[in-house]
């Protein structure tokens, strides 16, 4: 089984929407369905239908964070040393070549990305260009309007 990569804050927000969709939306689920059902005839019985829907949805959402978890390589970035390098976890500040905009992303896992976060994730173009670089080195990165230059300021492991 290939481990996945996920920081300890991912791995935690994980397991707080497991435990939420057990103890929360899966009770919701069945009082629902059984609500429906009391209604009589399943047939044609749209409330039914809607119900079961749902809790398919929350099973399979319960099963695919179980597996996520269960595959999970979890990596706190407070306890990587990496000599300043750029990993897996890193907060990195890059400032762009050509526009002189600087920015700041966390290199996450796929599961853990979120741009409005500032997190991007590791197999992005961005992230993948960062990886193995320290402070300093610039970093290539192929984009659809042509190729991107960054050159990276900080590499910080938060």
């Amino acid at each position: 089984m290939q481990k996945t990569p996920l920081t300890v804050a991912g791995a935690e927000k994980l397991r707080a929407e497991l435990h939420r969709l057990k103890t929360v939306e899966r009770p919701k689920a069945i009082t629902a369905i059984a609500d429906a059902r009391s209604h009589g005839d399943l047939s044609e019985n749209a409330e039914y239908d809607a119900a079961k829907e749902r809790q398919g949805f929350i099973e399979g959402r319960i099963a695919e964070v179980e597996a996520k978890l269960a595959s999970a390589q979890i990596i706190d970035p407070k306890l990587v040393d990496a000599d300043g390098r750029c990993v897996f976890g890193a907060t990195v500040e890059i400032e762009d070549q050509d526009g002189g905009d600087r920015v700041t992303y966390q290199i996450v896992g796929d599961d853990e990305a979120d741009i409005k976060e500032s997190k991007i994730s590791i197999s992005s173009p961005i992230a993948r260009a960062l990886i193995g670089k320290y402070a300093g080195d610039v970093a290539e990165v192929r984009a659809p309007g042509g190729v991107k230059r960054y050159e990276i300021l900080d590499v910080r492991y938060e």
